[in-house]
């Protein structure tokens, strides 16, 4: 086969093959506002956005950050506001406008295929913006339901990414208890059926200053991996 007839056949099986490929549509978190320079899990949200960005060229990419979002704590109003509608009531309007918020970020998160969340420890847990939005999609009979067998999740069909960091080292003998990050968040999605996020975790880079820059790289590497393969 001549050199021109090759050229053109890999073109053409190249162009087959992202014509053939399915669009993902794909939810990014960010829960972390400082900048990259001072947090390792801003670091880790933008390679693995820019990563997975040129390895997924066509991919309906939506970004949510949710220090930068209207987050009300998730309380009365909202859960009296959800329960009215659902109960064909009437409702004030405080309850609706607490109530329509519910279901922006719930049916968001609904209508991707693939989620992204990245966020930091911070003093044993996970950032409060990101407690009131888990809270907001722990919505009974549209996330998951109950059952006399327990909780049937709705969302188990989606690829979900959990990309955490964490100064100490919790791989360590007796830590991992007491670890209520990556924990906390695995725990609430699998009441909506999604009991096998990916991880990845950059960790002891505040424990161990002499080898800081070492695991943070490391992490970072680990981090472009995982993109390309999600």
């Amino acid at each position: 086969m001549g050199f021109l007839s090759k050229l053109f056949r890999n073109k053409n099986q190249n162009t087959t093959t992202e014509e053939n490929r399915t669009m993902s549509k794909v939810l990014f978190i960010q829960v972390n506002d400082r900048p990259a320079e001072q947090a390792v899990s801003t670091k880790m949200y933008e390679t693995f956005l820019k990563t997975y960005k040129e390895a997924n060229r066509t991919d309906e990419i939506i970004e949510l950050d949710l220090f930068k979002e209207e987050l009300p704590y998730y309380g009365n109003t909202a859960m009296t506001g959800v329960y009215k509608r659902n109960q064909g009531l009437e409702l004030t309007t405080e309850e609706e406008k607490a109530a329509n918020l519910v279901d922006k970020y719930l049916d968001q998160f609904l209508s991707v295929d693939k989620v992204v969340f990245a966020f930091p420890l911070w003093n044993s847990t996970v950032p409060a913006p990101l407690i009131t939005y888990l809270s907001y999609l722990a919505q009974a009979g549209k996330m998951f339901n109950y059952t006399a067998e327990g909780p049937i999740g709705y969302a188990g069909d989606k690829k979900v990414m959990l990309l955490n960091a964490r100064g100490s080292d919790f791989a360590l003998e007796g830590m991992a208890a007491a670890e209520m990050a990556i924990n906390l968040v695995k725990n609430i999605i699998s009441l909506w059926g999604i009991t096998n996020p990916e991880t990845v975790v950059i960790e002891g880079h505040n424990q161990y200053p002499d080898r800081s820059q070492e695991i943070i790289a490391d992490g970072l590497e680990n981090v472009e991996k995982a993109a390309v393969k999600f």
